[in-house]
């Protein structure tokens, strides 16, 4: 027995039942408001103000793309649940359609709401903010504090407003993870790892109660790497001293003292906010800006980002004919089979793949990776795809977003170029996997497991007895195999020797810049840089081109489920019939069943996966 495939499938049968049951009570909740709504409530028309402010607040993490099927995300809309994403592309498409619409004066940057966020996803935004700022309007940030991601954004508007009671926390990125050999070693539980590469650092929370030399070399450069960046975009936008940042970090319990314990006015001082305003004297200010009156308080027009662009893309015309520039998302973990929006699945992505290259009027592919990896298995049946797009003649472009390594750099390096974000993590080449097995747990419970096999091999993997070597070699050779196989792949299209490869290979983590200089990458530039670049190589003249991003299609049931919710989210969201549970709670609850996700997620055929341990908080 595959004693991981039992345990999986132990924990997935739990996962699932929490989850069918959740999804049944959601859609009962929606049926029997189902009549009410429809007898009492019509669609109307998004709105937008003659003169106002867009209100751009985003929720959650931003992402390049939403977890979940549209469906699930339109009823944890309804029911009032906590907003777990915001889409990236959204906010930059509100942002720029606002630059050159006449009707919207101001931009207000409502920061609360934002979680932790990969930076290279930051930096994208705020160069939209910029050229938004170049038209001439005004961009207000307000919040009633400030985290680290919430104050990069806030840094590029012209002024930025803070609660009086506020604070700024600016801590640095670090990356700290829970160790558990000891607690493996007091269970009796023998765990079995194979690997290639000492940076491969994956697998150590199982096999160290620490963490090890190599793994904090390289998380200490790409971690400085990434907050040097930070420093310089923020320090530069604010116009303050280089060294700004990393002072208040480093001396915050001095700096709050000398400020008489007065976090805003500390802010203030440190010239890290403009001014200290209750909310109803930020929204006169807004008021002001706008040229709405600033005698009082009132609510003043605005539009948010959402409603906005359902306004603004309902009067688009359709332009989808024509010479294509596609892009694809691979976002999130890489897995074998059909998989949801959030996950790249190693069949369902393939699929879109193959539709592109059917489609005579996609000239040119942009792939864009935002993915620590996953599967080896999958990662290689999306390679071939991709591959196949490019031997019938049109360029493929990798654009990375905050994160592609392991898996994610598997599935880009065939591309024609590959661009990385000035943020983004990248390499990870490398593979392990391990083995769990528990005859020392039952030896001390009284349990002894003993029998007989007709061949060699029999039993070797069974639950209750020690590892088996002609598995355990077995194994070994399987992963080295996988580790060769993955460098030499690499320096196939990448066109350089399989030794120079390894030496940047061996599971280490690289930032953009030192991808760039080990020729990882070919250039460093946002999303919008690498569609450009695919409609150059595939000969198109700049804005004779449509943009399509490519997508699994929904059914006419899925539309039609859509478009009523879209319209039913108000009065749902006014009954209420639900438990109401604090934003913190439902955190709670969701790093609670994390493990379970996670487990119940992890599919490859043989159990071995290209995966990276690299995100930075």
């Amino acid at each position: 027995m595959n004693v991981f495939g039992w345990l999986k499938r132990s924990i997935g049968w739990i996962w699932r039942i929490l989850e069918g049951m959740s999804r049944v009570f959601s859609i009962l909740f929606v049926l029997i408001f189902l009549m009410i709504v429809f007898a009492s409530f019509a669609p109307e028309a998004p709105q937008v103000p003659e003169t106002g402010a867009l209100i751009l607040a985003p929720e959650g993490t931003l992402v390049d793309q939403l977890s979940g099927d549209p469906l699930d995300q339109a009823l944890a809309r309804a029911r009032g649940l906590p907003v777990q994403e915001t889409l990236l592309k959204d906010l930059i498409d509100a942002v720029r359609y606002a630059t050159d619409d006449d009707r919207i004066k101001v931009l207000v940057l409502r920061l609360d709401g934002l979680a932790a966020t990969g930076l290279s996803k930051l930096q994208e935004l705020a160069d939209e903010i910029l050229l938004f700022k170049e038209s001439g309007k005004p961009v207000v940030a307000v919040a009633d504090t400030y985290s680290r991601n919430q104050y990069y954004l806030a840094a590029y508007a012209d002024e930025i407003y803070m609660h009086p009671m506020g604070y700024v926390y600016i801590d640095g990125y670090s990356r700290f993870q829970p160790y558990f050999r000891g607690a493996i070693d007091k269970l009796l539980i023998d765990f079995h790892v194979w690997r290639v590469g000492e940076y491969k650092s994956y697998v150590e929370p199982i096999t160290r109660d620490s963490m090890s030399d190599e793994d904090r070399e390289s998380a200490s450069e790409y971690l400085g790497a990434l907050w040097d960046a930070y420093q310089s975009d923020v320090t530069a936008a604010r116009g303050l001293p280089q060294d700004a940042l990393q002072d208040y970090a480093n001396n915050a319990v001095q700096l709050l003292g000398e400020a008489g314990g007065d976090s805003g006015q500390l802010a203030l001082g440190q010239r890290l906010v403009d001014e200290l305003l209750p909310r109803d004297q930020i929204d006169a200010r807004v008021k002001a800006l706008i040229g709405a009156g600033t005698d009082d308080a009132e609510d003043y027009p605005r539009v948010g980002h959402a409603t906005y662009l359902r306004a603004v893309r309902r009067d688009e015309s359709d332009a989808t004919k024509g010479d294509t520039v596609a892009v694809l998302v691979a976002s999130g973990t890489i897995l074998d089979g059909d998989q949801p929006p959030g996950t790249v699945g190693g069949e369902s992505t393939a699929a879109l793949i193959r539709n592109a290259a059917d489609d005579e009027e996609v000239k040119a592919l942009v792939l864009r990776v935002d993915s620590p990896g996953g599967s080896a298995f999958a990662s290689e049946l999306i390679l071939r795809e991709l591959e196949l797009f490019q031997q019938s003649g049109r360029p493929l472009v990798v654009s990375m977003g905050s994160v592609a390594a392991s898996g994610g750099y598997w599935i880009s390096m065939s591309a024609d170029e590959i661009w990385a974000s000035p943020a983004t993590l990248t390499g990870s080449i490398g593979i392990g996997a391990t083995l769990p097995t528990l005859p020392r747990t039952l030896d001390a419970l009284g349990i002894h497991v003993d029998g007989v096999g007709t061949t060699e091999l029999a039993g070797q993997l069974s639950l209750g007895r020690p590892l088996g070597t002609d598995i355990a070699d077995l194994i070994g050779q399987a992963i080295e195999f996988g580790y060769n196989q993955f460098i030499a792949k690499v320096a196939q299209h990448r066109e350089q020797s399989v030794a120079a490869i390894d030496a940047v290979a061996r599971g280490r983590v690289w930032s953009a810049g030192d991808a760039l200089d080990h020729d990882l990458i070919d250039r460093i530039g946002g999303m919008e840089d690498a569609i450009a670049s695919a409609g150059e190589l595939a000969g198109l003249a700049e804005g004779e081109y449509a943009i399509r991003y490519i997508e699994k299609e929904q059914g006419f049931a899925e539309r039609l489920a859509l478009e009523f919710m879209a319209s039913a989210e108000p009065v749902l969201r006014s009954l209420r019939f639900r438990p109401q549970f604090s934003v913190r709670f439902q955190q709670l609850l969701d790093i609670a069943a994390e493990p379970l996700k996670w487990v119940d997620s992890l599919n490859d055929p043989k159990n071995i996966y290209a995966y990276c341990f690299c995100d930075a908080q």
